[in-house]
């Protein structure tokens, strides 16, 4: 048994997502290995600490070492630790200590798109990730309420800037803790940019493995002032089952395109109804199809949450539904969506730099020789 034996078999366990073993990944190293007589321990760092198949690759890791002779024993310690997109170049970066920011947007109000925004911020900090929640829906802002923070109001630190509130394990900043209750914002679009600009510029955000943007329905000023404020390295796109949804979906497809946003993802919002009086499943508004819509335009579909009496209720004493009921299937849809997006932003992030490689490798084969 030796450190070059156990990663020659740890060469065998595939990351599904990235199609790679996990030592030519670089999530196994030799000086992660630790051999004590009959007993291995090593650590497998992961790209997020939200990977959805943590426990499969841990399983596999101390399958494959306790089948290596003279191992009697194995420990297997699961890290993590957040790659960058990148997506901004450093003169431009203006958010260089958050490492993937992501837009939640719909095409139309109503899809339930703040409470998806919430509960996916959420999902990703319980699995350990530092999570930010920029509530830029600035006409309508709903997180302070969500998250229970409508009576509180962010302070200024030392440096001049705003210290965003922290709830769940979440860094959020939102218009709502400016306003009062029967406040109305009637701004123009500069005026919104310059309140966007403030939230992004003068925040103090700390250290971020991501950044959950909760966009305002439709395609407007808003989405066009964040395009150009900060390079969103993806986003993800709430409908609602009906028709009239997926009309709006096509729009704000589109303006992500325009505006060079990589998509993640579609999550169908109130997909079914199980009655919990007679087991039977109803499709309130229709039989969902924004899984096979979303094959049609060569989309992911990230998943489809289900009608929940306990969502309202539960937002409105400012506990979103993952919080409320965190061993209820809402809580378990959450948890694999985010796992899907975390994944679809590493699989994106190794993308770019195998290419690079490649370019580097090219640019070292040509270059003339002395």
């Amino acid at each position: 048994m030796s450190t070059e034996s156990v990663l020659e078999a740890l060469k065998g366990v595939i990351d599904p997502d990235l199609n790679r073993d996990i030592v030519t990944l670089g999530f196994v190293k030799a000086e992660y290995v630790q051999i004590d007589k009959d007993h291995v321990s090593f650590k497998v760092v992961l790209t997020t600490p939200a990977c959805p198949v943590k426990e499969q690759l841990k399983a596999q890791c101390e399958e494959l070492v306790l089948a290596i002779d003279g191992v009697q024993s194995v420990t297997v310690k699961m890290d993590a630790v957040t790659v960058s997109s990148k997506a901004q170049s450093a003169s431009t970066n203006r958010l260089p200590q958050v490492k993937n920011v992501i837009a939640v947007g719909s095409g139309k109000g109503g899809v339930g798109k703040s409470t998806v925004a919430a509960n996916l911020a959420i999902a990703l900090a319980q699995t350990g990730a530092q999570v930010g929640l920029l509530d830029a829906d600035i006409y309508g802002p709903s997180v302070p309420i969500m998250l229970g923070l409508k009576d509180r109001a962010p302070q200024i630190n030392e440096q001049q800037k705003i210290e965003p509130l922290v709830r769940y394990g979440l860094r959020t900043i939102s218009m709502g803790f400016m306003l009062k209750d029967d406040d109305a914002v009637v701004w123009r679009g500069p005026m919104l940019g310059k309140a966007l600009q403030q939230f992004v510029e003068d925040v103090a955000w700390p250290e971020l493995d991501y950044l959950i943007i909760d966009l305002p329905p439709g395609t407007g000023d808003v989405q066009l002032s964040l395009s150009q404020l900060v390079a969103l390295d993806g986003a993800v796109v709430v409908t609602t089952p009906q028709d009239v949804a997926f009309a709006d979906v096509r729009r704000a497809i589109r303006m992500f395109e325009m505006t060079k946003v990589p998509l993640l993802g579609l999550v169908e919002n109130m997909s079914y109804f199980d009655c919990p009086d007679n087991g039977k499943r109803y499709h309130i508004f229709g039989e969902a199809r924004t899984e096979s819509r979303a094959k049609e335009l060569n989309i992911h579909f990230l998943g489809g949450l289900p009608i929940d009496g306990q969502i309202g209720p539960a937002a409105d004493r400012g506990e979103p539904i993952i919080v409320a009921d965190p061993s209820g299937i809402q809580a378990d849809l959450y948890r694999t969506i985010a796992g899907k997006i975390a994944a679809e932003l590493s699989k994106r992030h190794m993308a770019k730099e195998n290419k690079k490689d490649l370019k580097d490798f090219f640019k070292v084969s040509t270059a003339p020789s002395s």
